[in-house]
């Protein structure tokens, strides 16, 4: 090779002349979860409780109490210094519009809260939004709407450097702090995905973004024979500047725990026994 190099051709000159230098954060993997006891414990929370509790938050409290066990990832970036965040916050992605449009809802304080809790929760909120009821949303929404094409840029970064960097809460306006919380959820299963990762958007301000798939049986090999269990895949896309492979091990570790037997991390709600009036004779 001389002083002066190779010169690239074919493909390799057009990539050179398409893309710059790497600048992207993200870093990708995924957990393989057999779901099992994750499927048989939803079933008795729903049963118990009557709330419509669902994978994808489990998976959300699966990485909350994750965050809550390893506090310094619950902590938000600015210039160049992690402040630690005041609670284990998960933004869980929700259709609305008839599945036309994406919104979403904090729960705050998700690692204090029990699966049921949250389902309940996430239900409750969710209906409000789609009913236009929910005063965040709904308020940051319109503001959103209104704003012109040409000047939206601009204004999402100065919105996000308010409330995430400076941490000021315009919750009047419809943007609250820290809007995103610590990490976010979403489901892919309800087209039929498998496997998929989502972008972290510069305005997010997380270190984690977690994409739940449709549980499907798989052949898997158990005591030398092959048999079919229900697997579970999560895929995450995390940001490099909040954590390494060694942090990301360590949070895998911890989601993987509860989502293989949530019932060793909380307990079953009691079922509510409804006593019959006697007859009158």
């Amino acid at each position: 090779m001389s002083r002066r190099g190779t010169k690239a051709t074919g493909w390799r000159k057009v990539a050179a002349a398409t893309w710059g230098n790497p600048n992207d954060p993200q870093i990708y993997g995924d957990l393989e979860i057999e779901a099992s006891r994750l499927l048989a414990f939803i079933d008795e929370v729903r049963g118990a409780t009557g709330v419509r509790v669902t994978v994808t938050h489990a998976v959300g409290k699966a990485l909350a109490n994750a965050l809550a066990e390893h506090g310094d990832l619950n902590a938000r970036l600015h210039r160049g210094r992690f402040h630690a965040r005041e609670s284990v916050d998960i933004f869980f992605v929700a259709a609305v519009a008839g599945g036309q449009d994406v919104s979403g809802v904090k729960v705050v304080g998700a690692d204090r809260k029990s699966l049921a809790e949250i389902g309940e929760e996430l239900s409750r909120r969710v209906e409000r939004i789609r009913s236009g009821g929910e005063a965040e949303v709904g308020q940051g929404q319109s503001v959103l709407d209104a704003t012109p094409f040409w000047l939206l840029r601009p204004v999402l970064r100065f919105v996000t450097w308010l409330t995430a960097d400076k941490n000021a809460n315009l919750k009047r306006l419809g943007l609250p702090r820290q809007a995103f919380g610590s990490a976010m959820v979403s489901s892919v299963a309800m087209f039929g995905v498998q496997k998929a990762y989502g972008p972290l958007s510069p305005l997010f301000r997380i270190p984690i973004l977690a994409l739940v798939s449709e549980v499907a049986e798989k052949p898997v090999v158990v005591d030398d024979e092959i048999v079919a269990r229900p697997l579970l895949t999560v895929t995450a896309t995390m940001d490099h500047r909040y954590l390494d492979g060694a942090h990301a091990a360590r949070l895998a570790r911890s989601v993987r725990a509860y989502l293989e037997d949530p019932a060793a991390f909380e307990s079953l709600p009691e079922r509510e026994v409804v006593v019959e009036p006697p007859e009158r004779v």
